[in-house]
């Protein structure tokens, strides 16, 4: 990777790109209010909105990295924005809730899902070692777009309505489509025509030494039709494993991560959800409400590049799922000392501190899995875990809303979000601890393994003899030997 150049390029759209799918659905519960005084509804039927909304755009993920590995992130990113500003836009033509949920929740989400996932991949493409930096910059994007879209989802609402706000997010939205045009492709130079013709030549040669080989060797005949089907069927396994490598399932880290944020997601974004509608079941005025989302963004726009310098530094990067596991249960407690804040102070302070430990958490999010299974297996992994955690995150919301239905007091909501992240940062630092000693243990066998002289001369004595057993040739392949140095000398004529 270049670590730099027209990486930043890409970093910058990235940043928008991925902006957009964790600001949005934040900033959208400007809106909840009044979408329930006109569906009369109760806050776990509105909280289903964002909970649709955030599933489909996790829930995507394995159809993104698909779409990813076959035909790349820039057209799979343009294609995302297109899905999100058509969602919006149909969305404020809506009669029903449940009509809502389909054009938000569910294209608009799947938009999100070819926008988020994408942007990751192409980062650590370009970026290996200043990727934490990296990740942490395009992460970034979703606060600085919070920062903005909190105080004008609030200006919209106010001067053209619910209907016209949405139609307006919806052109917002297309720019998207311009972040992914910065997306500019990196890999291995195509081929010269010379170099395929000389590649395919020594396909067919290869391929004729091994029917001839068969032919001579083969004491009777194999059919014909068993083969091709035995090759059709190794063919289709080789096709899904290429695009989803589900042997991610037996890494013990990936595993152990995997289980971590999934139960995570029961607790992370319920506060987000339901911090706007708790200011102004308070007594706090509209503007003052949507301001500590406002609040939460700026804080969280300085906390995710500062975390990604210590990630990088050489003392934490050894030990960054450690890091992660403390931003976890740091989170956590921030919701169990919520209940705690009174007035308008209270919440603020409250605000600081969360959007302090939000983007230490957003920051790792990426960074620690990449860390786990290498920038080569990342567009799989990234797939697999976002399907496994798009039940919790359709879940935690409307969980949270139900417990507000029920006690009528906000409170329980913030309490129970806060022991479910505590519990998971503690399970993940266990694990994590567990997972280094198993490694260290597994190395320290196999150096002692390579250092033992009997298991050695034994591999070696194994090695020469298959050595001694290859370069001897009987003479019944000689003139198989002469045909395929007179196909070489043909080839490379060619």
């Amino acid at each position: 990777p270049p670590d730099g150049g027209w990486g930043w390029a890409v970093v910058f759209g990235a940043s928008i790109s991925i902006g957009f799918p964790y600001s949005f659905p934040k900033a959208f519960t400007i809106y909840f209010k009044e979408l329930q005084a006109v569906y009369s509804i109760s806050y776990s039927q509105v909280a289903w909105i964002t909970s649709i909304l955030c599933a489909t755009t996790y829930g995507g993920g394995p159809l993104s990295s698909i779409l990813v590995n076959r035909y790349g992130s820039r057209p799979v990113v343009m294609l995302g924005g297109l899905l999100c500003g058509v969602g919006m836009i149909l969305a404020s033509f809506c009669t029903s809730i449940l009509q809502i949920y389909i054009c938000v929740g569910f294209i608009t989400g799947l938009g999100f899902a070819l926008n988020l996932q994408p942007s990751v991949i192409i980062i650590g493409k370009y970026f290996l070692k200043r990727r934490p930096i990296a990740n942490s910059l395009a992460m970034a994007g979703s606060p600085v777009m919070l920062c903005s879209l909190a105080p004008l989802n609030q200006f919209l609402l106010d001067n053209f309505g619910w209907r016209g706000s949405f139609l307006i997010l919806g052109a917002i939205l297309l720019h998207c489509c311009v972040a992914g045009a910065l997306f500019r492709p990196i890999g291995a130079a195509t081929a010269s025509v010379k170099t395929r013709v000389t590649e395919e030549g020594k396909a067919a040669l290869e391929k004729k030494v091994t029917e001839d080989a068969m032919e001579m060797n083969s004491p009777m005949n194999i059919p014909m039709e068993n083969k091709t089907e035995e090759e059709g069927g190794k063919n289709c396994c080789e096709k899904i494993n290429q695009y989803l490598d589900f042997s991610l399932f037996k890494h013990r880290g990936f595993l152990i991560y995997m289980v971590g944020n999934v139960l995570m997601f029961l607790g992370f974004f319920a506060p987000l959800v339901f911090l706007a509608p708790y200011a102004k079941h308070t007594g706090i005025d509209e503007y003052s409400a949507a301001f500590l989302l406002s609040i939460l963004a700026i804080v969280d726009m300085f906390s995710r590049p500062t975390t990604g310098i210590i990630a990088n530094s050489k003392w934490m990067r050894p030990r960054i799922q450690y890091f992660f596991s403390f931003s976890i249960a740091f989170n956590g407690t921030c919701h169990l000392l919520c209940p705690l804040a009174s007035g308008y102070t209270g919440l603020v302070i409250y605000t600081v501190f969360f959007g302090l430990a939000f983007g230490m958490v957003s920051a790792m999010l990426f960074e620690t899995l990449m860390d786990l299974v290498g920038a080569a297996r990342f567009t799989s992994a990234i797939g697999l875990v976002t399907i496994a955690e798009c039940c919790t995150i359709l879940l935690g919301p409307p969980l949270g809303g139900t417990l507000i239905d029920t006690f009528g007091d906000y409170k329980y909501m913030f309490i129970k979000c806060g022991a479910v992240m505590v519990l998971v940062g503690a399970f993940l630092f266990i694990m994590n601890y567990y997972n280094y000693r198993m490694l260290a243990k597994e190395e320290k066998e196999r150096k002692a393994k390579e250092e033992d002289p009997e298991s050695v001369r034994t591999e070696n004595e194994g090695r020469n003899n298959w050595d001694k057993e290859t370069t001897q040739g009987g003479p019944e392949l000689e003139p198989l030997r002469e045909e395929q140095e007179g196909l070489k000398k043909q080839v490379n004529g060619t």
